[in-house]
């Protein structure tokens, strides 16, 4: 299962689970408006891919109370130091995660009048899973200081969501006892937090302070549980190799027109050294667009990243990735995503940004455990937002015989369509309508996939 959803002003979250099939093989085509100028010399496959996008892919379990098994186990002794670490990291990580899509939700819900029953339902299960953890606490003082960074961080970002929610939610006294809870709520880990002495006095009293000791607290939680990925660009001796070859070819015309020249003019004259002077000034124009040329031509349709991934643990090599980034021709997409695309309009302006990876996972390195991942791709819609014309339109309304004029900004639809492959049945389509203006993401709209 795929999800996409907006981030933050311009950035979206592509989010999936690999199962246990230790393979995947994801496809998305990314379809900009003509009128939005966006080509490869504008905009470079490689510095989108460097600018644009990012990655982070963290061991993941559907059995949300295996952390807390082995806590206990930990407790007891029967479970190592490591395994502690990564199995209470895991169990924040996803607290943190679910508490982000259900606060995100029950406030996109606001103009709805989103319902008591939904609020206490999120407010009761945040409850439970934090009284979980804290009827888990290690007696040795290296895991209990480690526990208490990772209670520290929960309590407080529970308290700033549930504060977060009374801000959005409608003012009225329909809302009036669900707010007073969620204040409660909040008072009472505040007090938590106080009563433990995880903070300073100096950090209590300056929001800026407390803010950049919970985004350290928040690297502690992810560091044993993010795969670690270097990636390294394919092709390099393909590119050694046609960088010289393009100076070969400039240089033999260089040395071909100079014996022409010199049989031509006679001997070195300030004629001569004229038409040389232009010859190299040609050579240093056209070297490098040479160059890219040949580059593009040979290297179109092969990948250009190989990426592995590394246990933060162990440091052992767990999995492997190969990623392609091009601009396509929608003749050029597979006859599926065609169809999938031409139900509704003509494509002959539209440019392409076609990306496509395969991973593969070896599951038997995992930590004990753990036998899936969840990845998470950003990608920054800011570089394509930048190319939308300024200003706005001007809209005439007829109003009860008078004419209103209206500024209407401009906006543009992309699609987004995405292909999943893991190896276990058929392929999953999905399809995504992303509405931006210069500024943000307007919206994002899932259309369903016949």
């Amino acid at each position: 299962m795929i999800t996409v959803e907006k981030q933050d002003g311009l950035t979206l979250k592509i989010t999936h689970v690999m199962p246990a099939s230790k393979k995947l093989d994801l496809e998305f085509a990314l379809f900009v408006p003509g009128d939005i100028p966006l080509s490869p010399i504008v905009l470079p496959e490689n510095d989108f891919y460097y600018s644009a996008m990012s990655e982070k892919r963290a061991y993941y379990s559907d059995e949300i109370l295996l952390p807390l098994v082995h806590a206990r186990l930990a407790k007891r002794g029967r479970l190592s130091n490591k395994q502690y670490r990564v199995s209470l990291s895991l169990f924040a990580y996803q607290y943190v995660i679910a508490l982000d899509k259900a606060v995100e939700e029950l406030n996109h819900h606001e103009r709805d009048n989103v319902s008591e029953e939904e609020i206490d339902e999120v407010l009761e299960l945040s409850l439970d899973i934090l009284k979980r953890l804290r009827r888990s606490i290690p007696y040795d003082e290296t895991l209990k200081r480690y526990y208490a960074n990772i209670d520290n961080y929960l309590s407080w970002y529970t308290e700033q969501h549930f504060l977060s929610l009374v801000a959005h939610l409608p003012r009225g006294g329909d809302y009036s006892t669900i707010k007073q809870r969620l204040i409660t709520l909040c008072e009472k880990e505040k007090a938590h937090r106080e009563l433990n002495k995880y903070n300073s006095k100096k950090a209590r009293e300056d929001i800026t302070r407390m803010s950049n000791k919970m985004r350290l607290l928040r690297r502690l939680i992810e560091y044993p549980i993010l795969l670690r990925k270097k990636s390294t660009t394919m092709g390099n001796n393909m590119i050694r190799a046609v960088k010289g070859i393009a100076t070969g070819i400039v240089m033999l015309f260089v040395t071909t027109t100079m014996i022409m020249a010199r049989d031509y003019l006679g001997e070195i004259t300030a004629s001569f050294i004229l038409a040389m002077s232009v010859v190299y000034a040609f050579r240093e124009v056209f070297k490098d667009d040479l160059r890219e040329l040949m580059l593009r031509w040979l290297r179109k349709g092969k990948p250009k990243w190989r990426g592995r991934y590394y246990d933060p643990s162990t440091n052992k090599v767990v999995g492997t990735k190969i990623e392609w980034l091009d601009y396509c021709k929608f003749s050029s997409l597979s006859t599926r995503i065609q169809e999938i695309r031409k139900h509704r309009v003509s494509q002959r302006e539209e440019q392409i940004l076609h990306y496509r990876c395969q991973t593969q996972m070896t599951t038997t390195l995992f930590m004990s455990g753990y036998e899936q991942t969840r990845e998470t791709l950003t990608i920054s819609l800011a570089q394509i937002a930048r190319l939308i014309e300024k200003g706005s339109s001007r809209i005439y309304q007829l109003k009860e015989g008078q004419v209103s004029k209206e500024s209407v900004e401009k906006r543009h639809l992309l699609n987004l369509i995405i292909k999943e492959d893991n190896h276990l049945g058929e392929e999953t389509h999905y399809r995504w309508k992303i509405v931006i203006n210069r500024s943000k993401i307007v919206d994002i709209e899932q259309i369903k996939v016949k």
